[in-house]
C-alpha cells in the first residue's frame, strides 16, 4: 500500500513516478485525508481496534490539504477507486464539489467538528489531553505557551488546540498518542464511522 500511496501523491502533484494504473488494483479502498495527522490517527485506531490496514488493502492517503481533494478524485474516480475520506466542517465544500464533478456521492466520507484535533481533545478532555502530553515530557511547554499574553483569554481547548498547530510534527507525533489515550467507546464518530466504512 505504501508503493501506491507515494505513486497516488506523485501522481496528483505531476510527479513522475510509478504508474497508478498498474497499481491501484491492489488497493480495496483509497481513504484520502488531509495531511499526516490524519493518517497517523486513523492508523493508531486501526491497531486499537485489531484490524489491518495493509492486509485488507486500505491504503491512506495525506493530501497535503483539503483544497488538493480534486485532483486526487480526478485522478482516482475514471479507475473506478473504491474511495472514502476524512474532512475539517470548514473544507467540507472542497469535497462535495470535487465528488459532484466526478458524479460520485459523499458516501464514505466523514466530517469532524470543526476539525480532528478538535474532535480528540473534546473526547479525552482538557485534564485527558494534558496527561498525554505529560507523558510526552512537554507538559512543561504547554505551560510556556498558556502564558503567552495572546494565549491568556482563551478558553483551555482553544489554547490545546493552537498549541498542537504551533510546531511542524506536532499534530502528527500527537494524534496517534491522543487516540491511543482514548476509550473506545469516546473515540470521535467520525473517526471511528471512517475506519468502519474503510
Amino acid at each position: 500500500m505504501s508503493r501506491l500511496r507515494d505513486a497516488i501523491v506523485d501522481a496528483a502533484a505531476g510527479r513522475d513516478g510509478e504508474d497508478v494504473r498498474e497499481l491501484v488494483g491492489s488497493a480495496r479502498t483509497v481513504v484520502l485525508v488531509e495531511g499526516v495527522s490524519d493518517v497517523a490517527a486513523l492508523e493508531h485506531l486501526a491497531v486499537r481496534r485489531a484490524r489491518d490496514l495493509h492486509a485488507e488493502r486500505v491504503c491512506v492517503v495525506p493530501m497535503g490539504g483539503a483544497t488538493s481533494v480534486g485532483r486526487f478524485v480526478e485522478l482516482l474516480a475514471p479507475r473506478g477507486v473504491r474511495m472514502a475520506g476524512l474532512s475539517d466542517r470548514g473544507e467540507w465544500q472542497f469535497y462535495v464539489r470535487a465528488l459532484d464533478r466526478a458524479g460520485l456521492g459523499t458516501d464514505g466520507f466523514f466530517v469532524c467538528d470543526a476539525d480532528l484535533e478538535h474532535e480528540l481533545i473534546r473526547a479525552l478532555g482538557v485534564a485527558g489531553v494534558e496527561r498525554v502530553i505529560d507523558d510526552q515530557g512537554d507538559l512543561a511547554t504547554l505551560r510556556t505557551f498558556q502564558r503567552q499574553p495572546a494565549q491568556r483569554p482563551r478558553s483551555a481547548e482553544h489554547q490545546l488546540h493552537r498549541w498542537f498547530g504551533s510546531i511542524g510534527g506536532r499534530k502528527e507525533r500527537y494524534a496517534g498518542a491522543l487516540v491511543d489515550a482514548l476509550d473506545l467507546d469516546r473515540v470521535p464518530r467520525p473517526l471511528d464511522d471512517l475506519l468502519a466504512y474503510a
